[in-house]
């Protein structure tokens, strides 16, 4: 055999013992007549002797010749170690070889296998299976792997079957850009990888199953983000007879059994909001309630002075910051300018300091006086010694970046703690929201979502009005999840294809095989996916989904390692029934 134990698990309990180990040469310390030698694997690192006095001549001379990385085999003997090492399981013991064999020798890597490399991150992204050796890539997906295997073991306790549909599907037009596949044996017809399992987890439930879900791979062809691959990997779930506080409190659950196995906490409090009052209250469905800063609305006590850029606004708003009233004018100079970058957009930024007396003191002290600053004191919750920063304009603008400037105090202050965590729900969804470009409806979450009973009757004059049977699961300021109640009845179900614009024809032919399916005794059902990528990074205090992907792609879509993707022959292209034009 290779190995009698693995690198990570022999202590003072077994010196004297014969041991054979495996594993990679993290580095070596020649000292002439004695060599120590780091042996790593996947469990830990073990430190191997070799003694001139003690150690066979030839093995001796050999472990010389060792580099870094070089794959080993060892037999030997657990002895004490002299200069004991408390920093890891194996540091109080050392092996003394007998025997070395080299099984395959390395060459210099381009970057150092540490925790603390000197590699960046294209450099790794190359040699990714080199980056995996690396603890921080290598824990971060034991630790993905570890919350996935709580995942299946939360639903199959609650009788939940793991289903796995189709990877090549029709191509539909809602939602992102499909990735497409050319069938070489129906000529110019082609599949779409799925965006998700939508209407496969429907149909499920029109089949019994009563209770699914599967990890599941997903793709979308769309632009990347730090927090977005074209391929990624969702918990899908789904369930019949079921009602929208059934789905909540399944789910609410699976991220308190997450929280408690994974992080060792409890969490208490679980709130639900709406929607409207998430986007007046923090300027986005999906926000972060680790703290404070929720948003005063100014119109009342901001446009009755002779102060135009209030007066002229649809929304005067402002929030109250936490101890930034010692903040210098250079400090809120480079705030003002913050906001206005394009990424923002604000044309400006009105501030006004509590001061600890009790008075304010503004950038607007010639519109507003003491009273008028009080009040706005008082809307935004500010205290002696905050800063209350008020931004104007177009409303749903203005509320988009005091969100994003909200979030950039916070991460400024240190409010947004990594080790603490406040998920809630965010529902009562619109049903359908206007692209300004096309002047047509588009469904918020997708076109299977049921729409609020007591709100149908909205469809036909005030469509923007109607609220979705529709949920996100948000956890720090992230949306991990989300789903809704499903329609489930064929009469419904082309209704709303009517108000997404589709004519009888164009539906019959995207999705006549579901509209067919729910003829036959479709079941009310819902359901909700989770974002395993996202949801992993935020357990693991990380923001970022890269690490978390044992192979991910990078901003531009490109697996730099395998060089993908890539140009195919003239050969395949024809068995594909594909020209390819010459530029």
């Amino acid at each position: 055999m290779y190995r009698s134990h693995n690198c990570g698990e022999l202590n003072a309990s077994n010196i004297n013992t014969e041991v054979t180990l495996a594993g990679w040469v993290q580095k070596s310390r020649d000292k002439g007549f004695m060599n120590w030698v780091d042996l790593r694997d996947r469990y830990g690192i073990t430190q191997l002797i070799f003694d001139e006095s003690r150690t066979d001549k030839t093995v001796f001379e050999l472990a010389k010749t060792l580099g870094r990385e070089f794959v080993i085999q060892v037999k030997g003997t657990v002895i004490e170690r002299e200069a004991k090492n408390k920093n890891i399981p194996t540091g109080e013991i050392e092996i003394l070889v007998s025997e070395l064999n080299i099984l395959n020798a390395a060459l210099t890597p381009p970057f150092t296998i540490e925790d603390e490399t000197d590699g960046g991150e294209d450099i790794r992204m190359k040699y990714r299976y080199l980056d995996i050796r690396r603890n921080p890539v290598k824990n971060s997906l034991l630790f993905r792997h570890k919350v996935a295997m709580e995942v299946r073991k939360y639903l199959s306790d609650l009788d939940f079957c793991e289903v796995e549909t189709p990877y090549l599907i029709k191509s539909t037009p809602e939602g992102a850009r499909d990735f497409v596949v050319p069938s070489r044996m129906n000529e110019g017809q082609f599949y779409a990888l799925p965006q998700s399992p939508q209407t496969f987890k429907q149909l499920l439930m029109v089949g019994g199953m009563d209770k699914y879900f599967q990890i599941v791979k997903c793709f979308r062809d769309e632009d990347l983000r730090a927090d977005r691959q074209p391929e990624f990997t969702q918990i899908d779930c789904e369930m019949a007879f079921v009602e929208q506080e059934d789905i909540l409190n399944v789910f609410e659950g699976l991220t308190r059994h997450l929280l408690k196995e994974i992080k060792g906490i409890e969490v208490d409090k679980f709130p639900r909001i709406t929607y409207d009052y998430a986007m007046k209250t923090y300027g986005n469905d999906k926000p972060d309630i680790r703290f404070g800063m929720e948003f005063g609305e100014l119109n009342e006590f901001a446009q009755h002075k002779d102060f135009p850029v209030f007066n002229t606004a649809e929304l005067v708003v402002g929030i109250a910051v936490p101890g930034a009233g010692n903040y210098t004018r250079k400090e809120i100079d480079g705030l003002i300018d913050w906001v206005k970058r394009p990424q923002v957009g604000a044309s400006g930024m009105v501030y006004a300091k509590c001061n600890d007396d009790g008075t304010f003191k503004s950038s607007v002290d010639k519109f507003y006086d003491q009273d008028d600053l009080g009040q706005w004191a008082k809307i935004t919750g500010a205290k002696p010694g905050d800063m209350i920063f008020v931004l104007s304009g177009p409303a749903n603008k203005t509320r988009a970046q005091l969100s994003a400037l909200r979030m950039e105090l916070a991460t400024r202050l240190g409010l947004r703690n990594p080790a603490e965590f406040a998920p809630l729900w965010v529902v009562d969804f619109p049903l359908l929201e206007l692209d300004e470009d096309s002047g047509r409806y588009h469904a918020m979450h997708h076109p299977f979502t049921s729409p609020k009973p007591e709100d149908m009757q909205l469809l036909e004059t005030e469509p923007g009005k109607v609220r979705a049977n529709a949920y996100d699961m948000v956890l720090n300021g992230n949306e991990i999840g989300g789903g809704s109640i499903r329609i489930h009845d064929k009469a419904t179900q082309q209704l709303m294809f009517k108000y997404l614009g589709f004519t009888e024809e164009e539906a019959k032919a995207q999705f006549g095989f579901l509209m067919d399916a729910f003829q036959f005794g479709a079941p009310p059902h819902g359901g909700l996916a989770f974002g395993l990528d996202r949801l992993v990074a935020i357990l693991g205090g990380q923001e970022t989904i890269r690490d978390f992907i044992a192979f991910p792609k990078n901003n531009s879509g490109r697996d730099v390692m395998i060089d993908a993707p890539a140009t195919i022959d003239d050969a395949q292209l024809k068995e594909l029934h594909i020209k390819v034009a010459i530029q």
